[in-house]
């Protein structure tokens, strides 16, 4: 499978990246100190195009041709999925009474929800808990290192990414079909493919406001996400695509992206 395949080859460059900021000190990525910047917009660049041409238009068709009301269920799926993820974030973090409850929670909605498509959980009084493994490697102080943009994935930082790497190698789809081969490779494709399309939509108008009040895009996202970085503190899986801040006073809302929209 792809998310196995890459594993190893990104845990090394994380590694090396990890080394790098160590070497010069720099582990506070909300300076302004972008240490790798020609790097990242290039690539950055590399990502817009594939979102311009490929990921946006699948959203704004995948919003055109549902209702809010099917894509907040393809939501509530998605989300239920990552329980698991959750029990195991609050046992790394001691906090087991929460661990319990996301367990609960993922057993009482994927059967009684409907396979997590009603958040049956919380009206019987079982909050979300939501934690990842980049709160978990906060709460064990591990930096978060330099502002770095990564294909296909983009923003991110050296914490932020091993944290998503740790996330593919426990992915609760992965590890239910990986004994079955013949479905295996056809629904963690197919779950990758919607998760990565249900994220985009949600971020449309966000990103869409963000580009057109922007005078250098690259500027703005880095400023915006390593804003949400800091402000995050426990992280809340259902508010992280609303928790922007985007009122930086730019004013000039199209010149920045004549070059980017011609290449």
């Amino acid at each position: 499978m792809i998310k196995k395949s890459i594993l190893l080859p990104a845990v090394s460059a994380l590694v090396l990246i990890t080394a790098s900021c160590a070497s010069t000190g720099n582990n506070n990525p909300h300076e302004d100190n972008d240490t790798l910047e020609s790097y990242n917009r290039a690539v950055f660049k590399f990502n817009y195009q594939v979102d311009k041409y490929v990921l946006k238009p699948i959203a704004e068709g995948y919003r055109d041709i549902t209702s809010e009301s099917v894509r907040e269920r393809v939501n509530s799926v998605l989300l239920n999925t990552k329980e698991p993820l959750f029990a195991i974030n609050n046992i790394l973090q001691g906090n087991f009474k929460a661990s319990g409850i996301s367990v609960g929670r993922f057993i009482i909605n994927t059967t009684l929800g409907l396979g997590g498509a009603f958040d049956v959980a919380k009206g019987w009084g079982f909050p979300r808990e939501t934690q990842t493994f980049d709160d978990t490697l906060a709460q064990w102080n591990v930096p978060d290192g330099p502002f770095v943009v990564l294909p296909f994935i983009g923003p991110s930082t050296p914490r932020a990414a091993t944290s998503l790497v740790l996330a593919m190698a426990t992915d609760p789809v992965y590890w239910a079909t990986r004994n079955d081969a013949n479905v295996r490779d056809k629904i963690n494709y197919t779950y990758t493919a919607v998760e990565a399309i249900a994220l985009r939509e949600r971020t449309l108008d966000l990103l869409n406001e963000l580009e057109r009040g922007s005078v250098d895009y690259y500027s703005t996202m880095r400023s915006a996400y390593l804003q949400n970085r800091k402000n995050k503190g426990g992280g809340n899986a259902e508010n992280d695509a609303q928790s922007y801040d985007f009122d930086f006073g730019v004013e000039d809302e199209d010149e920045a992206f004549n070059d980017m929209e011609d290449e």
